[in-house]
């Protein structure tokens, strides 16, 4: 049998939608209107608007005020004293017709005293850094920190975990698997002599495809990110000939991060790989062979799509 919700007398709860399970603690307030999930725990101090959603088995510390606009999904963790926003343009007595929802997708987690501006999505099983002032959208399963916040990572999965960059030692030609489906690490043929350098390879006996299309990425800012899709079909190999860059593969389950920071090493990414470059240097060119041309039906752009596909592979 579910267990009733429990509402501290001197709490001051206006809705008539709070979840079985659910714990309202000293001194909080939550006005008509808001909705809260099964089995959350809002702790003393907090203050919740009308036009608020809650998901189930969200943790709320306490000092934690949600305004009008905020949607939070199920198993997130707000630390104590996080501070939200709705208003880009705040005036006293001025009022917007609508205010700016923000997200705070499943699974993700809120360190104390960050700065959430408003209109943004905290993506599913993010990890926001405490005292982070955050002024982006932060991907799923991103890492941020800072202010402004800017990504350090990624976690590696359900026990999150941060992934750490795997690498290929030595100089000896390799292609390795990393353990996420399909992709594999590749260390090219290199020569040296007085002239310089040269690093060479072979359609599809090294690059494991013939491409039909390349392009390149440079002048990347530090704190943008790049990628974020997976697709259906194309096939692609990321050789970064300049600089360096982190990238981040995904098969739905299995996590892992290289970093390309030689022009000898490359990646290849099979079709229904969720991929991600950030962590750009400022000099960084990252050059992509794919298999196929252009095709806008070909990408899948959410990670919430993506990770329900690939549950079929």
């Amino acid at each position: 049998m579910a267990a009733k919700s429990m509402i501290h007398k001197t709490a001051h709860v206006e809705t008539e939608h709070v979840g079985e399970g659910t714990c309202v603690w000293q001194y909080s307030v939550v006005l008509n209107g808001a909705r809260i999930g099964i089995d959350s725990n809002i702790c003393s101090h907090c203050f919740v608007e009308g036009d608020v959603i809650i998901g189930d088995r969200v943790t709320l510390k306490s000092g934690v005020q949600l305004w009008d606009g905020l949607r939070v999904g199920n198993d997130v963790f707000i630390g104590p004293n996080v501070s939200f926003t709705n208003d880009k343009f705040p005036r006293s007595k001025h009022y917007p017709a609508k205010y700016d929802k923000t997200f705070i997708e499943d699974g993700a987690s809120i360190g104390a005293g960050a700065v959430i501006l408003p209109g943004l999505t905290i993506g599913a099983g993010a990890m926001v850094g405490a005292g982070a002032v955050v002024t982006k959208s932060v991907p799923p399963l991103a890492i941020v920190m800072g202010s402004p916040a800017r990504i350090k990572g990624y976690v590696r999965g359900t026990d999150y975990a941060k992934v750490e960059p795997i690498q290929i030692s030595g100089e000896a030609q390799v292609s390795a698997p990393i353990g996420v489906r399909g992709v594999t690490l590749h260390r090219m043929k290199q020569f040296a002599d007085l002239r310089g350098r040269l690093s060479v390879g072979e359609f599809p006996t090294d690059i494991p495809f013939t491409p039909k299309r390349y392009f390149l990425v440079f002048d990347v800012p530090s704190v943008e990110t790049r990628g974020e899709h997976a697709h259906r079909q194309c096939q692609q190999f990321l050789l970064c000939v300049k600089g360096s860059c982190s990238v981040v593969v995904d098969d739905g389950k299995d996590r892992a991060e290289l970093r390309l920071d030689s022009p000898c090493l490359g990646v290849y990414l099979s079709p229904m790989v969720w991929g991600v470059q950030y962590n750009f240097t400022a000099d960084a060119v990252l050059l992509v062979f794919a298999s196929d041309y252009y095709d806008p039906k070909d990408y899948i752009r959410t990670h919430s799509t993506f990770v329900e596909l690939a549950k079929s592979l």
